[in-house]
């Protein structure tokens, strides 16, 4: 799902390496408010490492194959880390794997890394329904809620903006299918990344609560 270099205009990309900047700075913002800005840097160090690795895991959605995002995990368990460990991780897959570009850096970090402080926030809705739900069904049900609502919002946001910025000179009705097919193989996907999602935050609150603080 990440977008090559040369598939959209200069001006969205620039557009997004904007848009990628301003969240990164809010959100290094919110770490430096924190009593401790280092002390989630090595949990936030190994997830951008699961990130960036999980682009080389595919799952096969016949016509095609997808891969693994984890936006949505890196947001439900890193929160406002999830951004820059995002953005450093697409840096690297474009160099060493080459996954997206760099000149649409910007726009593939705002595509992943917006949608993961979603996941975030809709994961901190739990804490209102303490009184209604069991705590390990609500931590569990936000949980699935964020790691698919984190790729569920980028798939969209993809497909808006490559249908949108076709190239002059494609086929038009042929790329549009392309894209559709290819964003619509990601929703049995997100139920595996809810899924996952869900199972590790319910492990990490049975041996280490502590690393779902905050």
């Amino acid at each position: 799902m990440h977008i090559p270099d040369g598939l959209i205009p200069a001006q969205v990309c620039a557009a997004g390496y904007a848009i990628t900047g301003l969240t990164t700075w809010y959100s290094l913002r919110q770490i430096n408010r924190k009593p401790d800005p280092t002390a989630e840097i090595p949990k936030a160090s190994l997830l951008t490492a699961a990130f960036f690795v999980a682009s080389s895991i595919y799952v096969p959605v016949p016509p095609v194959s997808v891969h693994l995002i984890l936006n949505g995990l890196l947001g439900v368990v890193l929160g406002y880390f999830a951004f820059p460990a995002i953005l450093i991780g697409l840096f690297f897959q474009a160099l060493m794997l080459g996954h997206g570009g760099l000149t649409t850096l910007g726009v593939n970090a705002a595509m992943m890394g917006i949608p993961a402080l979603v996941a975030y926030h809709l994961f901190n809705l739990r804490q209102g329904l303490g009184q209604v739900l069991p705590d390990r069904v609500a931590l569990g049900g936000f949980a699935f809620l964020g790691g698919a609502v984190g790729l569920g919002l980028s798939t969209l946001i993809f497909l808006v903006l490559v249908i949108t910025t076709i190239p002059a000179g494609f086929d038009v009705d042929t790329e549009r299918q392309v894209v559709l097919t290819l964003s619509l193989a990601h929703v049995p996907l997100m139920a595996i990344e809810g899924a996952f999602t869900a199972m590790l935050v319910l492990f990490l609150h049975r041996v280490k609560p502590e690393l779902l603080e905050g």
